[in-house]
């Protein structure tokens, strides 16, 4: 098998178990021997253990179940063991029983971040399990703390940052919402199960809907979606672009305009019968400047107007003083003859 372009065994995370497997998938009965790492939730398989370039990846997000496989070959049905997962299932045979157990245990516990129940498991090795999923537990933490909360938008932050193929929808509503409009485009962007985190979901039409799912990380670059080949842009619209190109536009966007009412409505309670009923507010329109001006004219002209002081014209002040000299004078003969007269 042809090696992958992907990143070295020193650059993936920590390795909670490892050992040789054979594997087995689809309709293809021929086993395959790699050396298998359990690397954070994936499986990454190699060669040679020695090797340090994968051949091979099973990413553990999508897993359903993990059991015995319990369809006996040869004297080997007692070491192997199938991991069903949405896309399909595989099988595998361990080198013993002992370690098919705790492959079984480990791919359960880093997929559900639960021990199972179901195993029979020292005690020991129920501590190791706990120990793997709380390393796991931390890895997807600091994931969301430092990769995805340094470069992907915040809840708070402007819808405007984010593409416009970006829908707030969970998984399974991503596919139904791409199957109802399947007329307006086949990819969109949504939020991944990590918390801040993203995720793409594509539809492609192969005589009925065939649903892909790709996560996507930050980098100290941008962002990234985890595939084979990785695909690195510096925004995330500057991502979906990439993909629309690759594909020569066979990917397209999914946008979806919403309807927006031309009236405005309100609830409005009838004062006798209580009833209550939707009203437009054409109903109660608002007053039309022009009539408002007039309520405003007729309002000043009912108002009385101002008393006025009458203050005398220049005319009538000269005939007072006229009368008034007059006056005077004669008051000023009368006297002057009266003190004639008494001397």
């Amino acid at each position: 098998m042809a090696k992958r372009i992907g990143r070295k065994r020193a650059q993936l995370p920590d390795c909670y178990y490892e050992g040789y497997l054979e594997k087995t998938w689809g309709k293809d009965l021929t086993p395959q021997k790699f050396w298998a790492c359990l690397c954070g939730n994936s499986l990454f398989f190699f060669n040679e253990k020695r090797d340090i370039d994968y051949v091979d990846k099973l990413v553990l997000t999508e897993l359903i179940s993990v059991a015995d496989d319990g369809t006996p070959v040869s004297n080997t049905h007692s070491t192997r063991f199938v991991v069903h997962m949405k896309s399909g299932s595989y099988r595998f045979t361990a080198s013993n029983s002992e370690a098919r157990e705790l492959w079984k245990g480990f791919i359960h516990s880093v997929a559900e971040l639960s021990v199972p129940s179901s195993l029979i498991l020292l005690p020991g090795q129920i501590h190791m399990l706990e120990c793997t999923i709380q390393k796991e537990v931390e890895r997807l933490a600091s994931l969301t703390s430092t990769d995805v909360t340094d470069h992907a938008p915040s809840p708070t932050s402007s819808q405007s940052d984010m593409p416009a193929c970006f829908y707030e929808v969970p998984r399974l509503e991503a596919e139904l919402l791409l199957e109802r409009e399947a007329n307006r485009g086949n990819l969109l962007l949504r939020p991944g199960r990590i918390e801040k985190s993203f995720a793409i979901t594509t539809r492609l039409d192969l005589g009925g809907s065939v649903f892909k799912h790709y996560r996507v990380y930050s980098s100290p670059a941008g962002f990234y979606i985890d595939v084979d080949t990785p695909v690195y842009a510096d925004t995330l619209q500057e991502l979906v672009n990439i993909l629309v190109e690759r594909t020569e536009g066979h990917l397209t966007p999914l946008i979806v305009e919403g309807q927006y009412d031309k009236n405005i409505s309100f609830i409005s309670s009838d004062n006798e019968n209580g009833e209550r009923t939707q009203q437009s507010l054409q109903t109660f329109a608002l007053t039309p400047l022009t009539r408002r001006q007039d309520e405003k004219t007729r309002a000043l002209e009912a108002e009385p107007d101002p008393v006025r002081e009458e203050h005398p014209s220049f005319a009538d002040k000269k005939v007072g003083r006229e009368h008034a000299i007059r006056d005077s004078s004669a008051a000023s003969l009368s006297r002057k003859f009266f003190h004639q007269i008494n001397f």
